[in-house]
């Protein structure tokens, strides 16, 4: 089965994973799992670089450089 974004109404292809901890106000962003979990969730690029959290919480994005550099960027012109 193919995995898709988490988002609803967004088909893409899943580049991170999502992972939160209500107690400590915690969210992870870490590239992407090998296998599904059915406590965390999968993000595509677009949704990942745009999330945030509420007041009060902290997030984490763990995903490593290779993964940061290889995101396109915009370009004013």
């Amino acid at each position: 089965m193919r995995r898709s974004c988490s988002r609803p109404a967004c088909g893409g292809v899943p580049t991170a994973t999502l992972a939160y901890d209500y107690a400590g106000r915690t969210v992870w962003v870490d590239p992407l799992a090998e296998e599904p979990h059915p406590m965390t969730h999968d993000l595509c690029a677009r949704h990942a670089d745009r999330l945030s959290v509420p007041n009060g919480w902290v997030l984490h994005d763990r995903r490593d450089e290779a993964t940061l550099l290889s995101l396109p960027v915009a370009r004013a012109s």
